[in-house]
C-alpha cells in the first residue's frame, strides 16, 4: 500500500509511520506542516527508508494538497494532522478552528477529487481513515459509589464536547460522516483514549511531569488531581489504527482505549516514584506537587469500551500503564536532547489557557 498520512512528523503520527515502515512493506507519505508540535528528529530511525517520502505541506492548502494526490496516488489516507492541546485551544481557539475543521474539510474534498477519477478497481480499496479523540464524547462521571458501576464511551455514545479544542474535532467527526454518507466516500473513524509515550511534546502531561521532575521544578496538578483518564501507550495505538486502515470496515467507528483508569493524582505520583527508583535524590520528587486552580471547563472522566476493536479485528493493548510508564520514562531520561531541541523559546512549560483565574482562586 501506500498510505498518505497526515500530521506525521506528530506524536502519534510519527508513532505510526515508525510502525509502518518498521513492520510492514508499505510506503509512507508524511504530509506535515511542521507547526510547534510536528519534529522530523522523531522519524530519524526511518527517515533514510525508500518507503517513506516527506512532504512539508498545510492541510489548508489545497493546491499543494491536489499536487500531493496527483504524485503519490495513495491507496488510503491516515488523517491525524490536528491542534490537540486543550490550554491552547482554551487561549486561542481560532488555529484549533482553522486546522481542525477547514483542514479537515480541504482534505476530504482534495481525496475526494482524486478518489472520484480513480479505476473502480482502485476506488474499491481506498479508505480515508479520520483519527478523532474520545473528548468529543464530554465527560463521565466518576464511579457510582453504591453500585461501582463504571460507564465507558462507545460507539454510540452522543457527543458532548467540553473545549474549543473536542469542539474541532467533534466538528470534524461529522464532516467525514457526512462525506460518507452525502458522497459514498470511504470513510472509517477511530476515537482514542489519551496517548502517552516516547516523542510527546512536553505540554501534555506525563513528559512535562517527567521533564519538571529532573529539572527540580514545581509539578502542577489541575483541581484536586482527581480527574480520571484512560491511559493508551502510543505504539499500542499505532498497532490498532494500521488494523483499522487495513481490516476495518468502510462507514465503521473503532474506539480505542489502553484499559488503564488512572486519577492524574496517581499518575503523577507513580511517575515520581519510577524517579526514585531510577534518578534517586535527597529529597523524594513527590514533594514538588503543587495543586493549582483547574482549567476551565475541565472534564471529569473517560474511558473506553474497546471491545469492538478486540473483537471485529483482534487488537488489544500489549502494554499495562506501569511496563508503559516505566519505558516512557526511560526513554526521556535516554533522550534529553530531543526534549531540549522541541522547545524553542515560544513554550518553555508554562502554563496556559489561563482564563478568568483570579474568580477561580488563582
Amino acid at each position: 500500500m501506500k498510505i498518505l498520512v497526515t500530521g506525521g512528523a506528530g506524536f502519534i503520527g510519527s508513532a505510526v509511520i515508525r510502525h509502518i515502515i518498521e513492520n510492514t512493506s508499505d510506503t509512507v507519505i508524511n504530509l506535515d506542516k511542521l507547526t510547534y508540535a510536528g519534529n522530523l528528529e522523531s522519524l530519524n530511525l526511518v527517515a533514510t527508508n525508500e518507503r517513506y517520502v516527506f512532504e512539508q505541506v498545510d492541510i489548508c492548502d489545497r493546491v499543494e494538497l491536489d499536487r500531493v494526490f496527483k504524485t503519490y496516488q495513495p491507496n488510503a489516507v491516515m488523517h491525524l494532522a490536528a491542534e490537540s492541546h486543550v490550554d491552547r485551544s482554551i487561549t486561542g481557539p481560532a488555529e484549533f478552528i482553522q486546522t481542525n475543521i477547514v483542514g479537515t474539510y480541504n482534505l476530504l474534498e482534495a481525496a475526494r477529487e482524486y478518489w472520484n477519477i480513480l479505476e473502480d478497481s482502485a476506488k474499491k480499496v481506498f479508505k480515508f481513515h479520520h483519527i478523532s479523540t474520545d473528548e468529543v464524547y464530554g465527560d463521565l462521571p466518576h464511579p457510582d459509589e453504591q453500585t461501582g458501576e463504571l460507564p465507558l464511551f462507545t460507539e454510540q455514545t452522543s457527543y458532548a464536547p467540553s473545549s474549543p479544542y473536542s469542539a474541532s474535532k467533534a466538528s470534524s467527526d461529522h464532516l467525514v460522516r457526512a462525506w460518507l454518507r452525502t458522497y459514498g466516500f470511504p470513510t472509517i473513524v477511530t476515537n482514542c483514549s489519551n496517548n502517552y509515550g516516547p516523542y510527546h511534546f512536553p505540554e501534555k502531561l506525563i513528559p512535562l511531569v517527567i521533564l519538571n521532575a529532573l529539572e527540580g521544578k514545581e509539578l502542577p496538578i489541575y483541581g484536586k488531581g482527581d480527574q480520571i483518564r484512560d491511559w493508551l501507550y502510543v505504539e499500542d495505538h499505532a498497532r490498532a489504527l494500521y488494523k483499522v486502515v487495513t481490516e476495518g470496515v468502510v462507514g465503521e467507528t473503532y474506539n480505542i482505549g489502553g484499559h488503564n483508569e488512572k486519577q492524574n493524582i496517581d499518575v503523577v505520583q507513580t511517575i515520581c516514584s519510577i524517579l526514585d527508583e531510577l534518578v534517586p535524590k535527597k529529597d523524594k520528587y513527590a514533594e514538588k506537587i503543587k495543586f493549582v486552580a483547574d482549567r476551565p471547563g475541565h472534564d471529569r472522566r473517560y474511558a473506553i469500551d474497546s471491545s469492538k476493536m478486540n473483537k471485529d479485528l483482534n487488537w488489544t493493548p500489549v502494554e499495562t500503564f506501569e511496563t508503559g510508564l516505566r519505558k516512557t520514562i526511560k526513554w526521556y531520561l535516554d533522550n534529553r536532547q530531543w526534549s531540549k531541541n522541541v522547545q524553542d523559546g515560544s513554550y518553555q512549560r508554562e502554563r496556559l489557557g489561563k482564563i478568568n483565574m483570579q474568580a477561580q482562586g488563582e
